[in-house]
């Protein structure tokens, strides 16, 4: 059996045992194959395994990828940030974009769409300067200032635990993320629960057991090692 078949094998057991662990239907977690610095050999032995939601974290290698992998059935995630200057290259072309950081973006997006669009803000639950994102005081307002747009749709909430961590660290971080999604929820009346975009290689299964329904993995499917931190 090849490597990247393999891994697969052990991501999915991984992820349903994570799942059977909280009492998780394993149909509500989505692997995102990570796909950055990858050749495209090692993308499509992915794809032909089955899965189809991929993603990039950068706007120049999302729409390469496109270009090398034109498959319909493709689901395509944008989980980086995103310059005002690029919108209007990416945004019609991407069937996810995990990373609204900021109040202003939104305005250049929904000027730029030609379709509506799921969209997830982000939320720097860790407080790190160097990530991206509202805080988790912001997050209620920056929802209620997306109800002002008519193509963007706020369907979940993203978050990255610190790169150095500890484990209770990455739980409390991820158990922030979908509390602050429940308030929202709870006061905005929503009657389908937000999407959590949280956990990559080295945490997935933390992430999981605290309520990802999307997680973003890159290293696992296509090396030895478990720590990955790129997405």
């Amino acid at each position: 059996m090849n490597m990247i078949k393999s891994n697969a094998e052990q991501i999915v057991t991984r992820i349903q045992q994570s799942c059977d662990k909280v009492s998780r239907d394993v149909q509500e977690v989505c692997p995102i194959i990570v796909t950055k610095n990858r050749t495209n050999e090692e993308i499509q032995e992915v794809y032909s395994l089955g899965f189809r939601h991929f993603a990039e974290n950068r706007v120049e290698k999302l729409l390469e990828r496109q270009e090398q992998f034109p498959h319909e059935d493709i689901i395509w995630h944008l989980i980086g940030p995103l310059q005002k200057r690029k919108v209007k290259q990416v945004i019609n072309r991407i069937d996810l974009f995990h990373a609204i950081d900021r109040l202003s973006i939104m305005d250049e997006i929904e000027k730029r769409l030609e379709h509506p669009l799921d969209c997830m803000l982000e939320i720097n639950v860790s407080g790190e300067e160097s990530k991206h994102g509202f805080t988790p005081e912001e997050a209620l307002d920056a929802y209620r200032a997306s109800e002002q747009y008519e193509k963007i749709r706020i369907v979940g909430l993203m978050t990255m635990a610190l790169f150095d961590a500890s484990d209770e660290e990455i739980r409390f971080f991820f158990s922030r993320l979908a509390q602050i999604a429940k308030e929202i929820e709870n006061k905005e009346g929503l009657e389908t629960p937000l999407f959590l975009s949280m956990g990559m290689s080295g945490d997935f299964e933390e992430a999981i057991e605290c309520g990802a329904t999307h997680i973003r993995i890159g290293t696992s499917w296509f090396e030895k090692e478990e720590d990955e931190w790129d997405s």
